[in-house]
């Protein structure tokens, strides 16, 4: 069984190669005055508690997400926290090795506690559902149906399901990817998104009140879903908004815009997924999705294309306090600074100053050190991390092979330090043919078939991810020492 498989980087490589490059409302929110949104208006709450109907699929009927257009600063600067309908806390995992899973039976035999899935909205919505499907999948809000495909939404069930059975944290990445279809584009992808985005992703739509609508309804429909006490259909405990969004042209796509457009459009995104999620579960996960350039841009684009991430967060965190706080979370993408080097310990870039160029394995600390100021904090506490995508390359050598083998030794030795990062979530699992001469993967990917082990012969790093979090794991990684110059484990 095969997991939603993130975009390959072939697209994300692109110019990279030639140089190698360095890489780079809500349910119940009863607010009795609206969360002041500047220039976005606020999630209002006149409806009471929703009420679950069951039919032939979910029908949800709840309240209406107001038209953001009427936004303004009239109260509210204060946070109010969303009733939820589920009160289930955070599960604790027992390590932070995760994976971004294909094979999800492959992935449970190698322990993993964390999983990265993709969600692409754009293919799970129906907004033209025929006669014959209307009693399909659905949520009702005000009396208007928001209908999404069978098919496509029980593959996302199926993967949910079998890995939260078996205890790992599932997270959802969310995405928008262009659609063939005209009327869903014009619903889910943001109005200013380049006619031809590099890898066919597009900025959520929140520029019209039916894009409003449409994202809202989705993430709850999904959230009520995935939150039910019986996991029915899998548990779902963190909610990636995007994808590498201060490098938006490449994976956000909202045409050309300055640092402080983006936010100001992403940050009310974010707050309607936070809403939604919220009205259902006391306690899930929303994320801030970002890539590995600190304090500069991604080098390829210009300043309306990519940003760099420290400067990024700094204004999306203060955009946040002034509309009114609530608990947004981060998923970094701590990738080498030279893709087709594993060994992330001699990248020059990667320092200890906090206005290091890149953030990687190596220099972690930057990024920890920097959410845990006052003014980055929420509630007094600072907010979580999750490394929701990294990996290592290697050439076709054994030589190679155990150098990206050292390298996941090592950064799982040094992300295991941190006690703010819950989550070390490798991509990938098998080496992938279109990712611009780029192998991540625990797996080779073989031109046999047969056994999986056939078709995806194991590499050397498999067995190191095999022991991360076993209590042998000093023996497995002992070969890995010299290779990377220490004559110990931190």
């Amino acid at each position: 069984m095969h997991a939603t498989i993130k975009p390959s980087l072939s697209e994300r490589l692109g110019a990279h190669l030639a140089s190698f490059y360095l890489r780079m409302t809500s349910l119940a929110t009863l607010f009795s005055i609206c969360v002041a949104l500047q220039t976005v208006a606020s999630v209002q709450s006149a409806c009471p508690r929703p009420q679950f109907v069951q039919n032939e699929a979910p029908t949800a009927i709840a309240q209406s997400v107001s038209d953001q257009s009427d936004a303004s600063d009239r109260a509210g600067k204060q946070h109010q926290a969303t009733e939820s309908k589920y009160q289930w806390p955070y599960p604790q995992a027992s390590s932070k090795k995760g994976l971004q899973v294909e094979l999800v039976d492959d992935a449970l035999a190698a322990g993993i506690k964390h999983a990265g899935l993709n969600i692409n909205l754009s293919q799970l919505v129906y907004p033209d559902a025929p006669a014959n499907e209307v009693a399909g999948p659905q949520i009702k809000i005000d009396g208007q149906a928001y209908h999404f495909r069978q098919g496509y939404l029980t593959s996302l069930d199926r993967q949910v399901q079998a890995l939260s059975d078996a205890g790992v944290l599932v997270n959802v990445i969310l995405l928008t990817y262009l659609s063939n279809d005209p009327h869903v584009n014009s619903l889910m992808i943001h109005p200013d998104c380049d006619k031809a985005p590099p890898n066919g992703l597009g900025a959520f739509n929140n520029r019209t009140a039916e894009g409003r609508a449409w994202l809202h309804a989705t993430i709850q429909f999904l959230a009520e879903r995935w939150s039910r006490p019986d996991k029915e259909q899998g548990r779902v405990v963190g909610w990636i908004v995007g994808n590498e969004v201060n490098s938006h042209w490449w994976w956000s796509n909202m045409g050309r815009v300055t640092l402080e457009q983006f936010c100001d459009d992403y940050e009310q995104v974010l707050r309607i997924v936070h809403t939604a999620v919220r009205s259902q579960s006391a306690n899930s996960r929303v994320y801030v999705s970002l890539e590995h350039h600190w304090s500069i841009r991604y080098p390829a684009g210009d300043e309306t294309q990519a940003f760099p991430g420290r400067s990024f967060l700094e204004h999306f965190a203060a955009l946040v306090k002034q509309r009114g706080d609530f608990d947004w979370h981060v998923a970094f993408h701590p990738y080498p600074e030279n893709l087709f080097d594993a060994a992330f310990w001699e990248d020059t870039s990667a320092t200890d100053d906090d206005l290091t160029e890149r953030v990687t394995p190596r220099n972690l600390q930057v990024l920890v050190r920097f959410l845990n100021q006052p003014e980055l904090q929420t509630m007094g506490q600072s907010r979580r991390i999750i490394l929701s995508e990294q990996g290592f390359h290697s050439a076709a050598n054994a030589a190679s092979e155990l150098q990206q083998a050292a390298a996941y030794c090592y950064a799982y030795r040094l992300i295991d330090q941190f006690p703010s990062i819950d989550a070390f979530i490798l991509h990938r699992h098998i080496d992938h043919p279109h990712e611009g001469g780029l192998n991540l993967g625990l797996r080779r990917r073989a031109a046999t078939g047969g056994s999986i082990d056939e078709q995806y012969p194991k590499k050397p790093i498999y067995d190191c991810f095999l022991a991360a979090d076993r209590e042998d794991w000093r023996q497995v990684f002992e070969f890995a020492l010299p290779l990377v110059g220490l004559k110990e484990w931190p």
